[in-house]
């Protein structure tokens, strides 16, 4: 059981029902057609065709789901019990599973094949334990086979800067190739709100 200092910020920055609230937020705007997968198609683009791909921080689904429809084998972990249960609900098909990125042993929980890619979408990262940042891209990275590759995400406003991730990033063996400003590939700029990175493990390790 966590700590108080220990629980993901999802869980202490937001009033009970927001897990809930987030879910039906996503339903909505999939049944308004609302473009939910551009992290997807920028992942698709990177790796070969089928491939094996961590959704970590999956939510709802929206990502990993998207991925499997173009091929691909696809397992996905939430902290969030309630984000999982939707997943599996609302996109049947790949893995969803409930586990805490900071202490990730897919292993244990019956998956222990390496993957080729990792994705790290949706603010994840600003969303966890403060504090357990290097150890969820470490757990991260050690689940990923060597050349193959981490794209992550997040908003630059909320407590976590690229400094520290690019540290924390090195600390995890993985070297960064590409950083965009979106998803969509706009160029990087200074002062951007937002970043994706696009990180490779090293051929070997």
């Amino acid at each position: 059981m966590w700590t108080m200092t220990q629980q993901p910020r999802w869980f202490t920055d937001f009033d009970a029902g927001h897990s809930q609230a987030y879910i039906e937020r996503f339903r909505r705007m999939a049944a308004d057609g609302t473009d939910l997968v551009g992290e997807a198609r920028l992942v698709d683009a990177l790796v070969a065709p089928r491939a094996r791909i961590l959704d970590a921080g999956c939510g709802t689904g929206r990502i990993g789901a998207d991925l499997m429809r173009r091929g691909h084998d696809v397992v996905g972990v939430d902290v969030d019990v309630e984000l999982i249960a939707a997943a599996r609900e609302d996109h049947p098909g790949p893995t969803w599973l409930v586990g805490d990125l900071s202490e990730l042993d897919l292993a244990a929980l019956g998956e222990p094949r390496p993957f080729d890619a990792a994705i790290i979408a949706g603010n994840v990262l600003i969303f966890v334990a403060p504090g357990t940042e290097p150890a969820v891209l470490s757990r991260i990275a050690h689940h990923v086979r060597g050349d193959g590759i981490v794209v992550a995400g997040f908003a630059l406003d909320a407590g976590y800067s690229l400094d520290e991730f690019d540290a924390h990033c090195t600390a995890a063996g993985l070297i960064r190739e590409h950083r965009f400003a979106t998803w969509d590939l706009r160029p990087w700029r200074t002062h951007a709100d937002y970043a994706v990175t696009v990180l490779r493990r090293p051929p070997g390790s």
